[in-house]
Order: structure tokens, then sequence, then C-alpha cells
């Protein structure tokens, strides 16, 4: 036999020979599945030379288990083995078999073999497979490798005359429950795990395990011998998986490593490995999710299909739980799931395509499809033509569904899961499986669009108040629901196209209004609300609301307070469902304050500043009365401050500055205040000091070190030379109890203000991979505001540790002063807008020097 070093290397070498050819050969299904056959004989012959030269017990055997024990083996996949004793060896007793076991063992990892090993006797092997369904699941694929053979056959035997099939269906359904939940329930995820997200390789994996518990067969063939999928399903499932196999395999010999998640920093390389090329509309990568979405969403389908049938099989008939559905003759309720009553109803009738989504709403208890029905469906694609989307009895149909009192949520995704929304709808089925690189959505397109379609539907259920109670109290009152859903389906229908999608979308949702009756009124809102619905986050996050030509202009371009209503939830429901991280308290205040503010001008009421800021003194002067202040104790802080500063800030704040600062008017050590932010999570920081250039980039530079981010600043300048500013700062871990940092940041940040030299360089936290694989080019706007009083300055770039301090280092260089920040993170990526004023702004020269350090500034480095 060749020694340890010579196997490692034969080893190494063939594996190496291997993955190399598959990466240089054209990308088949066919040449990913010979290549994991290739590696696990590769393996296997590696194994037995180790195991023959290891002197095992007598009677023992060596067997291939869980995934190897199929005969396949991806390129970095663990090689999980079973060393099977014979009842009555001792192989954890100093003695010559465990001595050879561990000397198998070692070399198995000497030669570079990543094993996952378990010893056992036969009779721990049937014990422990009863209490485990982990090793239950291994056993179920074992196949002998070296050794005693016969032991095997015994093993085999026994542990299936002790399956019971029922139990292990439920506890690798309830086991998949668990998996699906872990990545979201939805096999759309941007990063897949191609084979333990929904609609991946272990959904294929479990139906073959549970077949193989209860006796019906091993391959998709044998299924469909027995009648539990068709032929046709049989040949989608071996496509869909061969297809799923050939990305994991690729991304296996791409990653050089175990990866089986198909992460961005690899989705370029893996989809360069295809041969796919990106063009301006479409990145390679997308070219390659594109197909790995189609082939999940497939699998979810025929999944669902095959686990329903599998489960009647296996538990019994439900026969007996068989019930028409009232007024409809054509759908019957099997065990709580709609089922059609004969298998050609859709080809006698196209009609009851649609009709059995809106039976599923209107029929309480209904939780689901049958396996009947969804291969019905299935079976279906091909009704599904230009004619039938035009047919008139189908655009009402679909106008009741989205009518219905309830149900929407539910209908559409199954809709969607069964390819009907992008068939009946096909301006929607261009956008299933799109991705999203503005680092900001964690959803495709058409995911994104059903989540804000459930966002909006949540509003108008009463279980949900609780939620968004001011947006609940709107819905109620909003009486024709379906227009906002509508809006919902093509707010973002156009992406991907090129262009602006929010005009191209409003095309679309004026073309879909008209084919389907809408009146001219709802029309007009469903067209405004697609076209507009950026308008209202980007006025909210961006501009001052405390200045009325910016109220006066929003509400304009809104016209009138139903529009405004609508706007607003559709609004607060979109920004809700791009991301868990994207919605925060602070955001939420910022609509409100600007639909309240609005809704005051469209009333007819003029933005008078000046009653609007003597009701705020009034509220704030109550306030300082309830904590026992003297009256008066606010007057040297405000003679001190410009209309501005009031206008900035609701009575509380007011209140809350004077009584922290009535004491220290004309300190000259700087005062810091900070207080649980009465919106939200985080902090409201107060800094009252003497004004000096560099000021506001100290205090980011602190919070930066201190690991805070920035929601919001106002800075304000009194009269006598004082710099007054508030900031909303949080800190982004989970875990955080913001109440227990308010005495650090005070002392902290004052000892930070009153350092001398020069200011710190940033922090340079590491990028998170979303930015590294999808960087956002930096843009940056710097002009004069409307009145050409100030400038206004807009940067959009990638987010990172450390950033608004290197923009608050350039403007300090410059001596540029700061009216008003509002930092806006939209996920991976920030649009900030800051009000600046100061001499070097008014040249052209130094104009182009402060735009070319700030670019500079916010670049990612190299």
């Amino acid at each position: 036999m060749a020694t340890l070093a010579e196997l490692r290397q034969q080893f190494k070498a063939g594996k190496q020979t291997l993955i190399d050819n598959f990466l240089a050969a054209r990308p088949t299904q066919a040449g990913a599945q010979s290549l994991l056959r290739r590696l696990a004989r590769h393996v296997d012959d590696t194994l037995r030379t180790l195991w023959n030269a290891a002197g095992m017990p007598e009677g023992a055997c060596l067997a291939a288990v869980g995934g190897y024990g199929r005969g396949e083996l991806f390129p970095h996949s663990d090689v999980d083995v079973l060393v099977l004793l014979p009842d009555g060896v001792e192989a954890y007793q100093p003695g010559p078999a465990k001595t050879a076991i561990e000397g198998f063992i070692t070399a198995c990892w000497d030669v570079g073999l990543e094993i996952g090993s378990s010893v056992r006797t036969l009779g721990e092997c049937l014990s422990e497979s009863q209490s485990d369904v982990t090793i239950q699941t291994a056993l179920l694929e074992a196949r002998p490798l070296a050794g005693e053979v016969r032991l095997f056959r015994l093993m085999s035997k026994r542990f299936m005359q002790a399956m019971d099939p029922k139990a292990f269906f439920r506890a690798k359904t309830l086991e998949s429950l668990q998996r699906h939940t872990k990545f979201d329930d939805t096999p759309y995820a941007l990063e897949p795990n191609c084979k333990e997200s929904p609609g991946g390789l272990r959904d294929l994996q479990m139906l073959i395990w549970l077949a193989r518990a209860a006796g019906l067969g091993k391959t998709w063939k044998a299924l469909s011998a027995r009648g539990l999928i068709t032929a046709f399903e049989s040949r989608q499932l071996q496509r869909n998986e061969g297809q799923l196999k050939l990305i994991r395999a690729r991304l296996h010999a791409v990653a050089g490593r175990r990866e089986d998640r198909l992460v961005f920093d690899l989705q370029t390389a893996v989809a360069q490995s295809f041969g796919f090329e990106g063009t301006g509309a479409q990145r390679a990568s997308e070219v390659l999710m594109r197909r790995y979405y189609w082939a999940a969403k497939a699998v979810t389908q025929l999944h669902q299909i095959l686990l329903l049938n599998l489960e009647e099989q296996i538990n019994g008939s439900q026969q007996d739980q068989l019930r028409p559905i009232e007024g409809h003759p054509e759908f019957l309720d099997r065990g709580r799931m709609l089922e059609v009553a004969s298998d050609d109803l859709y080809q006698r009738d196209p009609h009851a395509i649609l009709r059995t989504f809106l039976v599923y709403q209107q029929t309480p208890g209904i939780k689901g499809f049958s396996a009947r029905t969804l291969r019905a469906l299935y079976n279906a694609r091909g009704l599904m033509d230009a004619a039938w989307r035009r047919d008139p009895v189908n655009r009402a149909t679909f106008m009741a569904m989205l009518r219905q009192p309830e149900g929407q949520t539910h209908a559409f995704r199954l809709m969607n899961q069964t390819s009907v929304l992008g068939r009946y709808l096909w301006v929607f089925r261009s956008i299933v499986g799109q991705m999203q690189h503005d680092l900001f959505h964690v959803y495709t397109v058409d995911q994104h669009i059903l989540m804000v379609l459930r966002n909006v539907r949540r509003f108008f259920i009463p279980e949900h108040v609780h939620e968004y109670p001011f947006c609940s109290q709107l819905a109620a009152q909003f009486d024709t629901p379906e227009v906002l859903y509508i809006a919902a389906l093509f707010h973002d229908v156009a992406k991907g196209r090129g262009g602006d999608h929010s005009e191209l979308g409003a095309i679309e949702v004026r073309r879909f209004c008209r084919q389907h009756g809408l009146d001219a009124a709802d029309t007009a809102m469903c067209v405004f609300l697609v076209e507009h619905h950026l308008t209202m986050s980007r006025v909210a996050q961006k501009e001052d609301l405390s200045d009325p030509e910016v109220i006066a202009a929003f509400a304009a371009k809104v016209g009138n307070a139903r529009r405004l209503t609508a706007l607003y939830l559709l609004t607060v429901a979109d920004i809700r469902g791009t991301s868990p991280k994207v919605w925060n308290a602070w955001k939420g205040k910022l609509l409100e304050d600007l639909y309240r503010i609005t809704l005051r001008a469209l009333g007819g009421a003029r933005i008078n500043l000046d009653a609007e800021i003597e009701a705020r003194k009034q509220e704030a002067r109550q306030d300082l009365a309830l904590h026992s202040q003297l009256p008066g104790t606010e007057e040297p802080l405000w003679n001190r401050l410009a209309v501005s500063y009031f206008a900035r800030h609701d009575g509380a704040e007011l209140a809350w500055h004077a009584r922290s600062l009535w004491r220290h008017v004309d300190t000259q050590v700087p005062v810091v205040r900070a207080r649980p932010s009465p919106i939200g999570e985080g902090l409201q920081v107060l800094v009252y000091a003497p004004d000096q250039p560099d000021l506001f980039a100290r205090i980011c530079g602190y919070f930066d070190g201190a690991g805070f981010s920035i929601l919001d600043a106002k800075v304000h300048t009194t009269r006598n030379g004082y710099a007054l500013d508030t900031f909303q700062v949080i800190r982004p871990e989970a875990d955080v109890h913001h109440r227990d940092l308010v005495p650090l940041v005070e002392q902290k940040l004052a000892v930070a203000l009153q350092a001398e030299g020069p200011l710190p360089e940033p922090r340079r936290g590491r990028l998170s991979r979303r930015v590294k694989s999808f960087p956002y080019s930096p843009r940056i706007s710097l002009r004069p505001d409307e009145r050409a009083t100030a400038w206004l300055l807009t940067i959009s770039t990638s987010d990172r540790a450390g950033l608004l301090y290197a923009i608050a280092r350039v403007l300090a260089r410059h001596g540029i002063n700061l009216q008003l920040a509002k930092i806006s993170t939209l996920g991976e990526r920030v649009e900030d807008t800051f009000l600046l004023d100061g001499p070097a702004l008014q040249q052209n020269k130094a104009q182009l020097q402060i735009e070319s350090e700030l670019l500079d500034a916010v670049s990612l480095p190299a």
C-alpha cells in the first residue's frame, strides 16, 4: 500500500482534476451529476484502501450514510460514514478494536478526507435511530463500502422493520417547518441557501426520505409508477433538481470550500462560470439568480403536491373529510383544503382558475389547496394565454378578489406560488424572481410587492390595529381599499426595464384600470399613487418640514386629503416592505408629521408660522410648569434664538432644552444632556457650547467612535455665538438598553468637545458583504436652496462606519456652517441632506474643491 503522504497526494490530485474538468466543461446537469458520482467513487476507493490497511475488528463494516450514502458527493461536502460493529465489540474500551478504529479515522483526516464519523454496534444503531430522527434519516440512505456486508444487510433489514412511517413523517415535516421559518418561509431571499432554503435541495431530499421510509419508492420514476406524481411532474422534479445540483456544484467549485449560500460576493463568479454575461439592463448574477428562483419556485410547487399525496398515503385517506363547498359544486373541502371536484375542471372551464382563489377567500376554514388542486393548476398553465387574460369574466373575478372583505394577502401569495398571478398579470411575470441591487431591499421584486400588499391589508384588519394605530385609524375611513391594493401591486412592477419605474408603472396601472372597468376617479388615484409612491418619503426624509414652501409645494402635488391619506398609507407599507432594518420610529414620525402638516394646508389653513410657533411656546411653558420651573425660566435662552429654532422643535423639546440650559446660557464649558428618545429606540442628545468651526465634526467624531448611528441632527446658532444642536442617535446592537448609556454619553461627549488639537481620523469599520459586492456610486449635489439664502448639499452613497464624521470633517476644514442635517439610512445606502452656509460656498473654485473632497471622503476605500 502507498504511504499516507502518497495517498493524500493521489486523493487531492484526483479530486482537483475532477473539479477542474467540471469547471472547464460546458455547464450541464448531466455534467454535474457525473461529477457528484465520480467524486463519491473517488472517496469510496480511498476509504476502502484505508479500511483494508487499518486492521479493523472482525465482522465490522464501513457504511456511507447521509448524502454520501446516495452515491453523490458535492465538491466540498462532508463525507459521512458509519463504522458498524457486531454486538459485543467494545469500541470505546482500550484494546485492539479501539486502536484500529482510531487509527482508521485519523488516517482519513491525514489524507484530506473531511469525514463525519460515527461508531456504533448493531444494537446501538437500532436503538439510537428510534430516538433520534437525524440518525434515522442518515441510515435511510446508507450503503456498504467495506468489511462485513452481511452485518450491514442485517442492520438495514431490522432498521426498516422498526421504522414507523407515520412518526417519521410527523418528525420530518415539523423539522421542515422549522427550517423554512429559519429562512423566512421564502425561496426568494437575495442570498438563498441552495440546499436548506425553501425550494432548495433539502425539500427534494425530504420527499425521497419520506417515500423510502414508507416503502413507496426511492426515485421520482418509482413515485410516478405508484401514482403519487404524474410522469410530467416526475420529469419536472428531475429537471429542477438537476438545475439546483448544477448550481450548488459550481458554487462549491468556484468558492473552493463548502458554501451552500449564494452570497453576493460569489454570485457574479458563479454566474461567469456558467458563461453568463451582464448587459446594460441586467447583471450576469441576475441571470443566474433568475434561473435559481424559477427552479426553487417549481420545486416549491411540486414539493407541496407530492407532500400532500405522501401524507394521504402514509396517514390514511381523507375521503371521510370530503364535503362540498356551498354554492360552488365544482369545489370540495378536503380536510380544510380546497379541492377541485374533477381533474379536468380547468380544461372544461378556464374561468374556474381564478374562481378557485375567490372561493378560497370566501370559504371560512379553508387553509390551502389540496394536492389535486395544485396539480390541476400546475397542468393548466397552458390555458392561461392572452385570450384568457382578456376575458371579461376573468377580469370581473380578479376585481372581485380585490374587493373581498378579507383574504387578499394569502390569495395573492398562493396565486404567485402557483404561477397564476404572473400569467394573469403578464407585467407581473417579468419581475418574478428579479433581484434588487439597491442595497436596502432584502426581497426579490415580486416578494417585495406582495409584502407591501400584505402591509396595506393589515391596516384594514382590526387584529393589527396595535401595530400602527394611526394608519389603522386612517384606513378605517378609506372606503375603497382595492385602490390601495392595486397601487401596491403595481408600484414597483416596472423595475428592471430601465427608465423611471414610477412613470412606467403609472402607464401599466392606467392600462389595468381601463381594462378592469375602474371609474375615472379611482383610475386617477391609482395612477397618482404609483407615479408618486416615492415622493412622500423623499420629502419627509430629505426636506425641511418647518419650511412653509416645502409643505405648500407638497400639498399642491398631492391635491386633496383623500390622495394624501392614500399616499401616506402606501408609503408606510412600502418602506416597511423593503427590509426589517429600514423602518424605524423616527421615519414613522417624519412621515406622520408631514401628513398632519399637509392635511392642515389642504384643509385651507394657511401655514401661519407665527401662530404655530406661539402654540409650541405655550405648550412648552405648560410643560415647564408641570416640572415646577418658575415662570420666565425659558426667556434667557429663547431670546437668543431665531425663528427657525422654534419651527424645527415641538413644544416638548423646547421645554426640555429650557429646563436643561436655563442655568447655563452663558457657560464656557460644553453642556451635554441626553435622554431616551421619545420616538422609538435610541437617545436624544442636546449639545450646547460656544460655537467653533469644527464643533459639529467633533460631535460626529464622538458618536462615530462610540458606535452610535446618527438618525437626525438639528443645528442652531444663538445670537450670542453659541451652538445648540439636537441629535437622534441609536446603537445598532439589538441588546442595547439606551437608558443605561445616558450618563456615559453626557460625560464622554462633554470631554470630547473640550479636546484640543486636530480632529481624529474616522473609524474604518468593515464593509458589509453587500456593499463590497454591489457598491453604490456616490452622488453629490451642492446647489442654492429655493430662496438662495443657504446651500443644499445632498449625498447618496454606500453606508459605512465613520461616514457622517468624514463628511463633517470636510465641512469643518472649509469653515462651512451647518443649519440642518437629515440623515436617511436605507439598508446599506444613505441619502443625507444638509442645509449649509459659509463664505467658501460663494466661490466657484472653492465649491469645486469642497465637492471633490466630499467625493473622496464618501467613496469606498480601495
